[in-house]
């Protein structure tokens, strides 16, 4: 394939990429956007491998092969509540490549530069290599939060700003260094650095509390891009600059549209500067608020039976339940009874952005039932019935009540205005910020302890 052939394909796939990111932009076109997405990378595949940059066919078969049958065994394993945390190692591949690419090109014996040209690539090398570390292992502590090897609760270290601020000065100093030295010096340069990075990409997530994960997550995504273009740039490959440039742009802008939903600084979120709460809001140790009054499922069906409208609030629970497909069963059940359902979707349910959504759309639910938590809070007084399952920080009145609390600030779904709640939890745990939630207490509260799916089950019965 000549290199205007390539060209024209590289083309074709950019074009396919914007389409795909239009599509996944709502939920009704979100599976065209897939297939867009699949149809460029396929494109994009097919004309690197077929163009002249690609020798050892041999070689790469081999690879492809081997990375095709690990991804091939992991989606097929992989549980939806198991989502969040592969997109986060995901993208430490991402971070991973993007280092290893900078270390290849920089040791690369045919490359012969002088001047200017010299400084350029060795800038590319350099911030591409800086880049990667900071997402590789940024990402995997964010894959260990997510998946509970690593504790959700903020680490902070003192005067961890001023140990940010000094990596990120002493790696721009490095960068000055590393232009005007060789390679021997380069090396132990670069090695430096990429330990800097790394040990700035462990700090920054290890300080971010867990109400704030999902940010992390498409922060992540962003950097992955960024990393994805700096080996663009390194390989001199356009179409991944493109890829990269797309990607690290939305994610960065998703991340700054869920930190204003979450009333959270953009800066101060990813410098772990939110979580630092009081130690007893932030360990749970709260003033004691009264017994919990628990329900049972055959209650819960009377009380939905004589309602005429009743909000569903999905959390991180129902996906750990695998709830979504009784919970849509529920919806119909309702329906066809003439109750009129809704769901409530907080922008950050779950713990990565679209959790939510992704498990009522696997399980068949209308979009016109789903809305956002702008449109459906001031309609909450009106509600008869509001059912949580398996939220907690989303719904905590300490986020408006209280200051002192690590999530204090964060917009809520208002769910105790409603006239009666049900919470579905297994027990009084409290959630992934690790705040107690006085919206167990309260008097229109009913707890209806138990696994989640077994209860929207039991209600489902009782309803028949």
């Amino acid at each position: 394939m000549n290199s205007g052939m390539v060209t024209a394909a590289y083309i074709v796939a950019a074009i396919l990429f914007i389409l795909s990111l239009a599509g996944l932009s709502n939920q009704e076109t979100a599976r065209r956007g897939n297939w867009f997405g699949i149809a460029g990378m396929t494109i994009a595949i097919l004309a690197t491998v077929l163009s002249g940059t690609v020798t050892n066919y041999g070689l790469l078969i081999v690879m492809v092969a081997v990375g095709g049958c690990i991804g091939a065994f992991l989606a097929a394993r992989v549980q939806m509540t198991e989502m969040p945390e592969l997109v986060a190692i995901l993208h430490s591949f991402v971070g991973l490549a993007a280092v290893l690419v900078g270390f290849a090109s920089y040791f690369d014996p045919n490359m012969h530069l002088e001047g200017a040209a010299k400084s350029i690539h060795n800038v590319e090398i350099y911030l591409g290599i800086l880049i990667g570390a900071v997402t590789f292992t940024g990402s995997v502590i964010a894959f260990g939060k997510l998946n509970g090897k690593v504790g959700s609760k903020p680490l902070m270290l003192a005067n961890r700003h001023l140990l940010n601020a000094a990596i990120g000065v002493f790696c721009i100093i490095l960068l000055f260094v590393f232009l005007s030295v060789g390679k021997g010096a380069g090396t132990a340069i670069l090695i430096i650095m990429t330990i800097l990075a790394g040990a700035f990409g462990i700090h920054m997530v290890m300080a971010i509390g867990g109400a704030d994960m999902p940010v992390v997550v498409s922060m992540l995504n962003s950097y992955s891009g960024w990393a994805a273009a700096a080996t663009g740039f390194m390989l001199s490959n356009d179409l991944l600059i493109i890829v990269g440039a797309l990607v690290g742009s939305s994610g960065a802008i998703l991340s700054y549209i869920m930190c204003r939903a979450m009333n959270r600084q953009f800066l101060s979120v990813i410098m772990g500067g939110f979580g630092a709460a009081p130690v007893a809001a932030a360990d749970g140790e709260e003033v004691e608020q009264g017994e919990p009054n628990p329900i049972l499922p055959d209650e819960v069906a009377q009380l939905l039976m004589d309602s005429e409208e009743v909000v569903i609030v999905p959390g991180y629970g129902m996906a750990v339940a695998h709830a979504q497909h009784p919970v849509s069963e529920l919806t119909k059940t309702l329906i066809d009874k003439g109750v009129k359902v809704q769901f409530a979707i907080h922008p950050v349910a779950g713990r990565m952005p679209g959790h939510m959504n992704v498990l009522l759309a696997e399980a068949n639910v209308p979009y016109d039932l789903v809305l956002e938590m702008d449109e459906i809070n001031d309609d909450l007084p009106q509600v008869d019935v509001v059912i949580v399952i398996g939220a907690n920080d989303i719904v905590n009145p300490s986020a408006l009540d209280n200051p002192a609390s690590p999530i204090a600030g964060m917009p809520v779904l208002e769910v105790w205005n409603a006239k009666t709640v049900i919470v579905s939890k297994r027990g009084m745990a409290t959630g992934y910020a690790g705040v107690e939630n006085p919206l167990f207490f309260k008097d229109n509260t009913r707890m209806l302890f138990g696994d989640a799916k077994d209860s929207v089950e039991a209600i489902r019965s009782a309803l028949k």
